[in-house]
């Protein structure tokens, strides 16, 4: 009798530890299968954004040569490869360049105020706020794969079937406003 008086503890820590692993295990699957779902959610905005883009330099035509830069960072993009780390840097490159697009419309009262341009320009800021909320969900997703893969006791499990870190997702939008710098000095109230 003292044999079955055992044996349940056992048992029991054994079908715990059992599930804790497929549990532990299942949850590592839903992040990496959200943070993919997340990275879609962002290529379907960010090409979006691609689409935009001729039409936007066709209506800056005649105004300057930017144009031929957008167009070559664009092609360079859709040939280059799927890293994260790579897409971020093509996508800010994307980014510099149609800030710089815009800011040449500043120049120009008559392009400024062209409603072809300002329904273009109202489009793009419509979709940079779809690739942010896009951004910022894929950057949750993220957030909980890694912690869940530095955490005790899931790093093993993650070190097992070769879970890794992800990278963030970090862009600056093309339409995003630079804060003016404010610094304060000793004296009271007074700023550059």
């Amino acid at each position: 009798m003292i044999m079955p008086k055992v044996l349940i503890p056992v048992l029991f820590i054994l079908f715990v530890s059992i599930a804790w692993f497929i549990g532990t295990y299942n949850r590592f699957i839903k992040y990496k299968n959200r943070i993919e779902e997340a990275l879609s959610g962002i290529d379907v905005a960010l090409k979006r954004r691609f689409n935009l883009i001729p039409n936007l330099i066709r209506s800056v035509e005649g105004y300057s040569e930017h144009e031929a830069k957008i167009f070559q960072t664009r092609n360079n993009y859709l040939t280059s490869s799927t890293d994260i780390s790579n897409r971020v840097e093509d996508e800010s490159q994307i980014s510099k360049s149609l800030r710089g697009l815009l800011a040449l419309a500043e120049a120009y009262p008559d392009l400024k105020a062209s409603t072809n341009f300002i329904d273009l320009q109202n489009s793009l800021d419509e979709i940079e706020e779809d690739i942010q909320k896009a951004r910022n969900r894929y950057n949750g997703y993220v957030v909980r794969f890694n912690t869940l893969v530095e955490s005790f006791p899931a790093a093993f499990i993650a070190r097992k079937f070769g879970f890794e870190k992800q990278n963030y997702f970090a862009l600056d939008l093309a339409t995003q406003r630079e804060l003016p710098e404010v610094e304060f000095s000793a004296s009271r109230g007074s700023m550059k």
